[in-house]
């Protein structure tokens, strides 16, 4: 039998078993051990007394055996002896089972806080049949386990779902937590319109994303860098890769490889322990994928949605499913996942590309103006992508008994996206000023450093290159998998566990190769914090034959970035029971880490015997027509919008069969970095009458190899170093819905792999270049956080806490001229400064379900970042950090519908200095909603709308010179989910 209950949600499972007479506070016969379900229900009926209790304990956790002719108390204190629970009178009738306030520290960390997925999803209610005074054969009946002694009634399942169920659940594992943690569970992900886990994530007090691809990709935790913010799946590092030209393997995680389907749950620790990894000074994001023993026996699930993405004017197809299955004896289970999705991408943008070259500008009047910046070129870009994600999941997991667990966990996200993007330029800083081009009414503004910029003019000479257009195809690919063995043993009064595995990324291109056009003319710009314009008075941009291919400046890049870990821990628990502390833990970890980078580079050779007729082939020859309209939410009136453009298919059949491209191994572009990291630690759970936490330290020892061509040479830089880190997090229970919450630590994070590599790497645009320092310091913070949490009301929460992170350094960069393979080339490199930066901040949230089905979920996180100033440099702002950051979102919902419309605001926010001053990203906001149809007790009906008032993202520097403006256009989807 099926009920369907909305939105009031239900937590509690209810067995229910009444004596036809008088109730004995007497268990006569003997019960053995069985999953616990079955063993109050024979409890039960030997007792008359009622039993609640929250359902994940019905399947995840075996009663201990016990004799006849014991008390009700004693018999129920046997049987729950060893499961970590306990039980509370609530009357004379009714019992309640609750978890021991005590937690178990020996599971990983990851999850101590877990529910069961289903938690907030089933509710059974079972009642026994009255216990017989002739107890001859229903007596032996009545010692088997109930499900097998045909004398219990069929279980009732009570499906309950609702946004408000999956709050509820998010919130009771926000406030068991010891540390200061945030969770999202897999319901709420699903009431989200969030296709990645970063879009997700950022619904999260304290957390922004970027998408300057449209979808997050990388996380902000506090103010901080996404450099500085690891994210580990189960407890463990995933590798990860990137695939774009100019991006680079970095602490962060790059979440467009994981599928929001994969999840079971989202944890971001603020404040870090001892037994969870070092490396995050923002904050620790842990995905918890899915194991059978999790959900129900049997559980089948398919999702099928068809995605509009209103710029590209496409429809993509994405289709997800799960089976998990457990043995009737429920120690065997297997689950099996796949996510597959396609999406047609289109993003458009205006683009100026920085550079810290300086000029001295003469006007048409003979006057010169020294030490100038300007921009290499800028452009009217379109973007275009075929991406196609398949992430698949297998876990085995087996529990022969009570006291072991042992999961098998395998996980493996395989990206392929094709993409091209053309780019009609104009070129200032690359082509017209080193040609000694006079600027006719030139415009300058101001830099931080105290120089000038050009932003508007007339470059003149129409007989040199003042327009091109280069088209890049790549042929790009990310690939990650995880491969994971955890293991846990549960003794008396002590617990083991161990887990080890292997994961691996690529990420790159087989084929990432140009065409580049230009002609001759005049360039009149005109640049501002919100303004791309440009003009050609000499030729006409709709002209694809006023462009000629030049074979000089044709390229293609193989590239590929890897990266491969090997890890292994062992954890030992041990209860103490006696004075302030409650249990030990320790434990050891090894990491062996290695990233690789490794690029081919082909370009024309000048000897080649078809350089004059590839010199002699003019655009037209390749280009059928326009390209779209650009630019809908961004242009301004003098930008560009429309062009001539290439058709890629013929330039293949046309161009590359007079290319011949050489292939040379690009030494300034690799590195080699690894890192073996040994951690140990130990931590001692504490609690007195309403004060309870954790505290501890954890010893890292880091030794780093950097590898790389140094003036031609193959060389390693080592260099080792030894880490402390203690941490104190405590709760304290004012009220038992009120807590106050504290705590103190020392983190660490390490430098970027690129920043620590010993290469160079030069911009495929502008051919500036940027190299690492192997030598670089990591960075340190302590830290003290401070919250009130009050749960006032059923899924409702108001809670403040503040937060403050001293950080001894952080890196800046300095550009300089190097003489590098006989070119004279601006090149950038990373330092540590001399002083550090201060963040404090303030997170507030409000979550409250109001009745009638209506409900409101409201953070809001100032962080105020105060950097020391650098010698020589203009005052910084700290990189990644944004003032402000809100969310909130609006949800109805009854026994059939629920909408729930979301909204996002983050500050402006600030990166690299370029130009005299920081980039920045201005002001971001943007509104999703979804809602859903439960159209029968297996089939929900849903549709979502993602950035439904077309936000454009635009950067520009501090001063005001434009870096882009993009735009990726609102995303609409229709879709179904099938439970069985």
């Amino acid at each position: 039998m099926h009920t369907r209950y909305g939105a009031s949600g239900l937590l509690c499972a209810l067995v229910f078993a009444q004596a036809s007479g008088q109730a004995l506070p007497q268990v006569n016969d003997p019960i053995p051990a069985q999953p616990i379900a079955s063993a109050l229900t024979a409890f039960s009926r030997q007792t008359g007394l009622q039993i609640v209790y929250v359902s994940r304990v019905a399947d995840q956790v075996q009663s201990a055996a016990i004799p006849g002719g014991l008390s009700a108390q004693e018999a129920l204190r046997r049987l729950l002896d060893t499961t970590g629970l306990t039980f509370e009178f609530l009357d004379q009738r009714t019992v309640t089972i609750v978890v021991e306030k005590k937690r178990d520290s020996t599971v990983p960390a990851t999850r101590t806080t877990s529910l069961r997925e289903d938690d907030s999803r089933y509710i059974r209610l079972v009642q026994a049949e009255p216990a017989s005074s002739a107890r001859s054969e229903s007596s032996a009946k009545a010692s088997l386990p109930a499900e097998r002694s045909g004398e219990a009634r069929p279980l009732e399942e009570v499906v309950v779902s609702g946004i408000r169920g999956s709050l509820r659940e998010s919130l009771d594992s926000k406030r068991e937590a010891t540390a200061i943690v945030d969770v999202i569970n897999s319901e709420d992900i699903g009431k989200f319109p969030d296709k990645n886990v970063a879009d997700s994530l950022q619904r999260i007090p304290g957390i922004s994303v970027d998408r300057i691809w449209g979808e997050g990709r990388d996380i902000f935790v506090r103010g901080t860098d996404s450099t500085m913010n690891r994210t580990l799946m189960n407890g463990q590092s995933v590798a990860s890769a990137y695939w774009w030209a100019n991006d680079n393997p970095s602490r962060g995680f790059n979440y467009d490889i994981l599928a929001s389907e994969l999840v079971a749950a989202l944890e971001v620790y603020k404040s870090p322990e001892a037994d969870i990894d070092e490396g995050s000074i923002g904050g620790l994001v842990n995905v918890r994928t899915r194991r059978p023993m999790d959900l129900a026996p049997f559980t089948a699930r398919v999702s099928a949605e068809a995605q509009y993405s209103d710029l590209p004017d496409e429809v993509d197809p994405q289709v997800s499913g799960l089976l998990s299955w457990q043995n009737d004896a429920g120690t065997f289970g297997a689950l099996g996942s796949v996510s597959y999705q396609t999406r047609n991408m289109r993003r458009d943008g205006l683009e100026a590309f920085p550079d810290n070259t300086l000029f001295d500008i003469t006007d048409q009047n003979g006057n010169v103006t020294r030490d100038v910046y300007s921009v290499w070129g800028g452009g009217s870009a379109i973007f275009q992508q075929d991406r196609e994600r398949i992430t698949a999941n297998a876990t085995l997991q087996f529990r022969p008994d009570d006291r072991w667990d042992i999961a098998l966990n395998y996980v493996n996200s395989d990206m392929d996206m094709d993409n091209h993007n053309q780019n009609y330029l104009f070129m200032p800083g690359g082509y017209k000023l080193p040609a000694g081009a006079t600027v006719t009414n030139p415009v300058f503004i101001p830099t931080s450093d105290g120089r000038q910029a050009l932003v508007g003019g007339r470059l003149d000479d129409p007989n040199t290159p003042g327009a091109s257009i280069e088209p890049i195809y790549r042929e790009a690919f990310i690939e990650s998998q995880v491969i994971d063995l955890d293991v846990s043993f549960k003794g008396d009064g002590w617990r083991l566990h161990g887990q080890s595995g292997y994961t691996n990324a690529e990420g790159g291109s087989d084929r990432d190769q140009n065409y580049w056009f230009q002609g001759n003319t005049r360039e009149v710009i005109n640049l501002g914090p919100n303004t791309i314009e440009v003009a050609y008075p000499d030729l006409d941009a709709t002209d694809a034959a006023a462009l000629t291919l030049v074979p000089a400046n044709l390229r293609d890049w193989v590239r590929k970035m890897e990266e491969e870990e090997f890890y292994a821990q062992g954890d030992l628990q041990v209860d103490i029971d006696s004075g302030f502390f409650k249990s030990f833990k320790t434990g050891v970890k090894f990491r062996d880490d290695t990233v690789e980078n490794n690029r081919q580079v082909g370009t024309v050779d000048p000897d080649n015997p078809n350089y004059a007729a590839l010199s002699a082939i003019t655009m037209d020859q390749v280009s059928t027509g326009l390209t779209p309209a650009l630019h809908g939410e961004a242009a301004t009136s003098g930008s560009l919008t429309r062009y001539a453009w290439i058709n890629g298919d013929l330039a293949r059949q046309v161009i590359d069969p007079l290319l011949d491209l050489q292939y040379d191994f690009d030494e300034r572009a690799y590195y080699k970095i690894n890192e073996q990291i040994v951690a140990a630690y130990v931590k001692g759970d504490f609690e007195l009458g309403r004060l309870r936490g954790n505290a501890g330290v954890r010893a890292v020892r880091t030794d780093q190899d950097s590898t790389a061509f140094i003036n031609g040479a193959r060389g390693t830089v080592s260099r080792s170093y030894t880490d402390y880190l203690p941490s104190v997090n405590a709760v304290f229970g004012i009220t038992n819905d009120l807590l106050l919450r504290g705590a103190v630590s020392r983190a660490m994070a390490r430098n970027t792999f690129q920043d620590l590599s010993a290469n160079i790497t030069i911009d495929a645009t502008t051919g500036s270049a940027s190299a690492g320092n192997p030598q670089l310091d990591p960075i340190y913070a302590d830290q003290f956080e401070l919250g009130a949490e009050w749960y006032f009301s059923d899924a409702s929460l108001v809670s403040a806490t503040y937060f403050w992170k001293s950080l001894d350094t952080f890196i800046y960069r300095r550009t300089a001229s190097e003489a590098i393979d006989g070119q004279t080339l601006n090149v950038t490199r990373p330092f540590n400064s001399d002083d550090g930066a201060d963040i404090q901040g303030v997170e507030l949230q409000w979550q409250q379900s109001f009745g009638g089905g209506f409900g409101a979920v409201l953070n809001y996180t100032f962080t105020d970042a105060e950097v020391d100033p650098v010698p020589g440099q203009p005052k910084l702002q700290l990189q990644g950090n944004s003032e402000d950051q809100l969310n909130a979102s609006a949800y109805f919902e009854n026994d059939r519908f629920s909408v729930r419309l979301s909204y996002n605001y983050r500050s402006d926010a600030f990166g690299a200095l370029t130009m005299g001053s920081q980039i920045v990203t201005d002001a971001y906001e943007q509104l999703d909603a979804t809602a859903s149809w439960n159209w029968s007790d297996a089939v929900v009906l849903y549709a979502t709308a993602v950035n439904i008032t077309n936000e454009v993202i635009y950067q520009r520097t501090d001063d005001g010179i434009p870096v882009g403006f993009y735009e990726n256009g609102p995303r609409y989807s229709l879709g179904a989910r099938v439970r069985f």
